[in-house]
């Protein structure tokens, strides 16, 4: 699968030492090395708090709450992206398996894999996986 999303290179580009200075050591580790949080460890596993979630590295929007669903798998789970173009889809054929990794397109840190035709009860039949540790949460106001 080729990427999608905008085709023109990343909006904030940093060296790993600036992005160091700007993360913690598991942020950096899931946003710039595409690690993974352990399941069901993520702050934002269970929250039901409407708002927009934003990339932790750049801020950049990402998901909304809206689009947000419990599918117990141990990561938020979203169907869609709050803008098609917020996301890069990329293949990813690490750890002997071909998934699709998600990344902000703002400033291309990994934000988990996508997932198709699970069966879930959504209108696009998609489960965006993200890692709690690459979102931000901004809370809608009251």
């Amino acid at each position: 699968m080729a990427a999608t999303g905008p085709e023109s290179g990343p909006q904030l580009v940093l060296s790993d030492d600036e992005w160091r200075r700007r993360l913690s050591p598991q942020e950096f580790a899931v946003l710039r090395r595409a690690g993974t949080e352990r399941p069901f460890t993520g702050e934002y596993t269970n929250t039901k708090a409407e708002g927009v979630y934003q990339c932790r590295a750049c801020g950049a929007e990402l998901f909304r709450s809206s689009e947000k669903f419990e599918s117990h798998c141990g990561w938020p789970s979203f169907f869609d992206p709050a803008d098609s173009d917020a996301v890069i889809l990329r293949t990813d054929d690490s750890l002997g398996m071909r998934r699709v990794e998600v990344l902000c397109a703002n400033c291309h840190s990994h934000l988990g894999h996508v997932f198709e035709g699970e069966g879930y009860p959504t209108p696009t039949d998609q489960r965006y996986c993200i890692n709690s540790i690459s979102l931000r949460l901004v809370p809608a106001e009251a």
